[in-house]
């Protein structure tokens, strides 16, 4: 699947304006609180991608860090966040960036995030390998990276995915679909494309990538989250990986 299709959808104002509601109502997870808080030190130069509206750093800056560079390949979604930062007081470095094209120099993060599964909303593996090329490429030795997936072993939707397999058997799943496990919605405001992964299959994308996997873990099992959170995501799943250090 090309990638502009995708693009389009999270350029959409009806999008823009979900993501900036998320921004504005929810702030961070109690589970994302957690991991960030135990990862990097206010200090820290962390690179957020795929950041939306700024729900994370914006979050993220609430709690004192102060060196937070927001990115996301959606002009509309960082133009929003510029707009609700200026709003808010709050000096947020962001800019339009391609998770899969990196243009920073080698090792110039203390940490990056990936949050709300947007790893897997990149189509084709080979693009999700190069995401992760990538930011393995412009982190620090030893620096920490977390990112989200849903998890394809313990979704919600077990039935969809017996039918799925016995479609992807004879031969009758979506055109679109490039691997079992893509997942493409038309809606009226594009294309919603995700990749639903098995733990094997990111833990061979992470050792590709030479990552070190420190710990994954469900949501659901690092605390209770509010309702609205619950409302707004599924359940997924947190990896927390390092680039081995010198």
């Amino acid at each position: 699947m090309e990638i502009e299709p995708v693009k389009n959808y999270f350029e959409a104002a009806k999008i823009v304006d979900h993501y900036a509601t998320a921004a504005a109502r929810l702030g961070l997870w109690v589970s994302e609180e957690k991991i960030f808080t135990r990862l990097f030190e206010p200090e820290d130069s962390v690179l957020e991608l795929g950041c939306g509206v700024g729900r994370i750093a914006i979050g993220l800056r609430e709690l004192g860090y102060r060196n937070i560079l927001a990115t996301d390949y959606s002009k509309p979604m960082i133009q929003r966040l510029r707009s609700l930062a200026k709003l808010l007081e709050y000096s947020i470095p962001s800019k339009v960036v391609d998770a899969t094209d990196l243009q920073f120099e080698d090792e110039v993060f203390d940490g990056a995030i990936f949050g709300f599964n947007g790893l897997m909303q990149i189509p084709g593996a080979t693009m999700r390998a190069q995401a992760l090329r990538e930011i393995h490429r412009v982190l620090r030795p030893g620096a920490w990276f977390t990112f989200t997936t849903h998890d394809r072993e313990r979704s919600a939707h077990q039935a969809f995915w017996t039918e799925e397999s016995k479609r992807w058997d004879e031969g009758k799943q979506s055109p679109e679909l490039e691997v079992f496990g893509d997942r493409v919605d038309l809606t009226d405001d594009g294309i919603h494309f995700m990749h639903v992964p098995t733990v094997d299959e990111v833990e061979e994308l992470l050792k590709e990538a030479a990552f070190h996997l420190e710990a994954s873990v469900m949501r659901s099992e690092l605390g209770d989250e509010p309702a609205e959170v619950m409302d707004f995501s599924d359940d997924c799943r947190f990896w927390v990986v390092q680039k081995p250090g010198k």
